[in-house]
């Protein structure tokens, strides 16, 4: 995998080993960002199931402000730690050692998870890729953002779900509203948005 623009262009990254992680592929991740080009320098970017933390790295690349990653997988956050320090990136993110569900609910409740972690937090981009496999992940997931903990996002969110193209996901969870589907091979990216008249 390599980072594909921005400050760390073309630098590689390390991925889990075996099949429990699924990188997002180089391309979608290309086609990700073309669409979020004009919201990501400066944002607030939430990078839920991180893994490798390929897709936080890449809006930190591209400008982000600040990217927090949630990851509970012990190897996952081995790759994912390891990653950071060899691009040398020391500051602008906080890693979640946390289930994603449980990540969220403190967040929402403003308690924080890691030291510095800020109380209130919002977020202008919100990533998510749980395995295929756990299909109920995003049902729970985007029911808590649209749901309990959607004053996790600003006004203008997005809040992006990778998934298999065979798996259909719901056009609304709670105040999220689907308002754009985009496939390539296998996989498709759907887009959700509190308020869809802004749409990406």
């Amino acid at each position: 995998m390599r980072i594909i623009a921005g400050s760390l262009r073309s630098r590689t990254l390390e991925a889990p080993p075996g099949l429990a992680t699924r990188p997002t592929s180089d391309r979608l991740r290309e086609t990700l960002f073309n669409v979020l080009a004009p919201r990501t320098e400066g944002a607030a970017f939430l990078d839920l199931y991180a893994g490798s933390g390929a897709v936080g790295i890449e809006a930190l690349s591209r400008g982000a402000e600040h990217v927090d990653f949630v990851e509970r997988a012990p190897a996952a956050l081995r790759v994912l730690r390891g990653n950071l320090e060899r691009l040398g990136l020391r500051a602008g993110f906080r890693i979640h050692a946390a289930a994603v569900g449980a990540a969220l609910r403190k967040l929402e409740a403003g308690s924080g998870l890691s030291r510095g972690a800020a109380p209130g937090a919002k977020f202008d981009l919100v990533f998510l890729d749980p395995p295929w496999d756990a299909a109920p992940e995003y049902a729970a997931t985007l029911g808590l953002l649209g749901g309990s903990a959607s004053g996790l996002l600003t006004e203008s969110a997005f809040v992006i779900a990778e998934h298999r193209r065979k798996q259909r996901l719901e056009d609304r969870y709670g105040s999220l509203t689907r308002i754009r589907l985009l496939e390539q091979g296998d996989a498709a990216l759907s887009f959700y948005a509190g308020n869809p008249v802004v749409a990406p």
